[in-house]
């Protein structure tokens, strides 16, 4: 009779290997594997004489090889006698092929979880509240200042300072009034010219 312990090392054992991928992938192999038949036919028996079974397909560009084993322990057991062993002259490093599984032969379409951050639904998601609009603000000070200009007046709205130009509003005249425009010898209405605001003259602190 087994031991208890003894028997579930075995079993951790055969799972550890039953998960392992059958196929390795051969790094860095000699440029002769790919051109030289010779070179090619040593190659594969040097992985058939663990398995009569095994396939290859080659990929020159990348210089790379994937061996197809006919088991996982297999691949494993070569794996750990000729992984950075010399082949004609260069050493081979070989590495367990990853499998990818995307659950069916076609890409599905996405979850339908947030959706609506990419595209507006036709209703609201569960538990979306409608906001309520914020008061608006109305700055009194401003509106008395406006109700006080009158035409021809300024109203100075920034105090200027040795570094930054102060700024003024002036009110436009009404057209019965007059804009403030020259008529020329034609008689026809000369709006005036616009001044800049000249910037002031401003000399960088010294540290």
């Amino acid at each position: 009779m087994e031991h208890p312990d003894k028997v579930g090392k075995e079993a951790t054992v055969d799972v550890h290997f039953t998960d392992l991928p059958d196929a390795l992938i051969a790094c860095k192999v000699a440029e002769d594997v790919f051109g030289d038949p010779l070179v090619k036919a040593s190659f594969e028996a040097l992985f058939r004489s663990f398995d009569s079974d095994v396939t290859f397909q080659f990929f020159r560009s990348f210089r790379r090889v994937q061996i197809r084993f006919s088991d996982a322990l297999l691949a494993a057991q070569v794996r750990a006698r000729l992984h950075k062993s010399e082949f004609n002259g260069k050493e081979m490093r070989l590495y367990f092929a990853q499998s990818v599984h995307i659950g069916g032969p076609r890409l599905e379409p996405p979850k339908p979880d947030k959706q609506f951050l990419i595209s507006p639904p036709a209703s609201p998601p569960v538990g979306w509240e409608q906001v309520q609009d914020a008061t608006p603000v109305i700055n009194y000070d401003l509106l008395c200042a406006i109700s006080k200009l009158g035409p021809g007046e300024k109203y100075e709205l920034h105090t200027g300072t040795p570094t930054t130009p102060s700024v003024v509003v002036h009110v436009c005249e009404s057209e019965q009034d007059g804009s403030g425009a020259e008529d020329d010898k034609r008689g026809q209405r000369v709006r005036p010219k616009i001044v800049q605001t000249r910037r002031p003259d401003y000399a960088p602190p010294l540290h």
